[in-house]
């Protein structure tokens, strides 16, 4: 009799979790990134989704045209939330904002770029799967 609750469980706890998503974020690179008078920008990129921060790459050290190895996956995105990126300029002080991507999240596979208020473009993926 045990062994007929485990399955019955699943299904439960799948219902209970059947509006979230998954999102899968990408394939993040920038092109022609801006300099300043301490030299060539030092990137990364803070990744948030609604209210949740889901972390920052690694920084690239005086590349205006880096790439992140990095995957972010967010299992609770649901379509409409808004998926933010923030590009940053790692200095020794205090980390200078390049510029912000905002976009609602949709269902299915995007390539999207984004245009930096100081120079430069962000390039993303993302998946959207679920709801």
């Amino acid at each position: 009799m045990s062994s007929s609750v485990a399955p019955l469980l699943l299904l439960l706890v799948a219902g209970l979790t059947g509006s979230e998503a998954q999102l899968r974020l990408y394939d993040l690179r920038a092109s022609d990134l801006p300099s300043n008078l301490l030299g060539t920008t030092d990137g990364y990129v803070k990744v948030f989704c609604a209210s949740a921060d889901l972390g920052k790459t690694s920084v690239r050290n005086n590349d205006i045209n880096p790439w992140w190895e990095e995957e972010f996956s967010y299992f609770q995105a649901q379509k409409n939330d808004v998926l933010r990126l923030e590009v940053m300029d790692s200095d020794y002080l205090v980390d200078d904002q390049v510029g912000v991507c905002q976009r609602q999240l949709q269902v299915g596979t995007h390539q999207h770029e984004c245009y930096l208020e100081k120079g430069g473009t962000l390039y993303y993926t993302y998946t959207l799967s679920g709801n």
